[in-house]
């Protein structure tokens, strides 16, 4: 079966590459990172900055304390997914690199064209903002563009960096902030539109055609009795399961040690359930993924099935990805905003150069430590998947 994801990022990076080397002398590159400087936008953000500058400023304001309060979810969430990771046999990673063709659990699989489109929408969106705010507080924007870390699409702006170290504390944190705060409004914008608009028009071409299990808990009961996903639950102990909400009215009670029997669309089978990893007094049979499985409509075109499913997709994946880049870039990393962000109220708390950059750079060792942690499934998959091409 042809691959059109693989064949389209083939093409795509070869187009790159001919236009980077026909073009090298604009190029700025330092290691894998090469960025392409433009004055593409800059006329926009001076509009858009000057449209209404203090309602902008108040903006950039909320935007800094949603920041803060986004920095301190995602530590909350690094320390407890690790914790997790460490402590309880099986637990999922709470970190997952989103690119494409990696399978993420729950999630359906990120195209090339769905990642690349995402991906160019939201850093758009993203440097933009810091650049109207950067104008909002009258600091000069250089340069704007775009570039490639590897093979990731980015953007950026370029701000001048003297008069930005010169700005007042509020003025800064507003600039560093817009680029996240901006994703989040986004997300929430292509989530309305995918709730409100999107769906209601694909529920139309579909009905629903059971529960699909799409993920088993590894060394758990179900993936034990040989259980292949995907599969259709049909009914648990005679009860007839039509959605999530008679799946979980089914399995919410059940004990360590209860019988389970599950009809499915590939056979019967009968399950004891044993301990939940963190709720050891449930009992648990290891079934994750669930969702409710679609039929086309009858009569309905395949092109029309695959161009709503691939709309619908590409406005899922705006929102996840407009939601997880926004949180990433604010955690406490050195070139990321939330790095900016930490640096900047360390030095409005400690009123010293050399102490704030000393808290600066603890937090960034603490959360590197703690991403490490979090990825490593993801790298042990990584490690596995390279060593099975060169060992047979």
């Amino acid at each position: 079966m042809v691959n059109i994801g693989l064949i389209s990022a083939i093409i795509f990076y070869a187009i790159i590459l001919i236009w980077f080397f026909k073009t090298r002398k604009k190029w700025q590159v330092q290691g894998i990172l090469a960025l392409y400087r433009t004055k593409l936008g800059l006329k926009y953000m001076d509009k858009l900055a000057n449209f209404s500058p203090r309602l902008l400023k108040w903006i950039g304001y909320i935007g800094f304390v949603v920041g803060f309060f986004g920095m301190a979810a995602m530590f909350v969430l690094l320390i407890k997914s690790a914790l997790d990771l460490l402590l309880i046999e099986g637990a999922p990673p709470g970190l997952a690199p989103v690119l494409p063709g990696v399978k993420i659990p729950g999630f359906p699989t990120l195209s090339f064209w769905h990642w690349l489109i995402g991906i160019f929408i939201l850093a758009t969106v993203h440097e933009f903002a810091h650049g109207v705010l950067a104008r909002v507080h009258k600091l000069e924007v250089k340069s704007s563009g775009f570039g490639f870390l590897g093979p990731i699409l980015l953007a950026f702006v370029e701000p001048d960096e003297k008069k930005m170290d010169k700005a007042s504390k509020k003025a800064q944190l507003s600039v560093y902030a817009a680029g996240p705060f901006s994703n989040f409004i986004f997300a929430g914008i292509f989530l309305l539109i995918s709730t409100l608009i999107i769906a209601p028009i694909s529920d139309n071409y579909y009905t629903i055609d059971g529960l699909e299990v799409t993920k088993l808990t590894e060394g758990f009961p179900a993936e034990e009795a040989g259980l292949e996903i995907p599969l259709v639950i049909k009914s648990i102990n005679g009860e007839e399961i039509t959605d999530l909400d008679s799946f979980e009215k089914t399995t919410g009670s059940i004990k360590v040690g209860d019988e389970l029997g599950l009809v499915t669309d590939k056979g019967v089978f009968t399950l004891t359930a044993i301990a939940k990893p963190d709720e050891p007094e449930r009992g648990f049979i290891g079934i994750e993924g669930l969702h409710l499985k679609r039929a086309p409509v009858e009569g309905v075109s395949d092109f029309t099935i695959g161009f709503i499913d691939w709309i619908s997709l590409m406005f899922f994946w705006l929102f996840v990805l407009n939601m997880g880049v926004g949180l990433f870039n604010l955690l406490p990393l050195g070139p990321v905003d939330g790095g900016k962000m930490f640096l900047v109220a360390s030095q409005a708390i400690f009123k010293n150069e050399k102490k704030a950059k000393k808290a600066w750079l603890w937090a960034m060792y603490v959360v590197l430590f703690l991403l490490f942690v979090n990825l490593l499934p993801w790298l042990t998959k990584l490690i596995s998947f390279i060593t099975g091409l060169f060992v047979k």
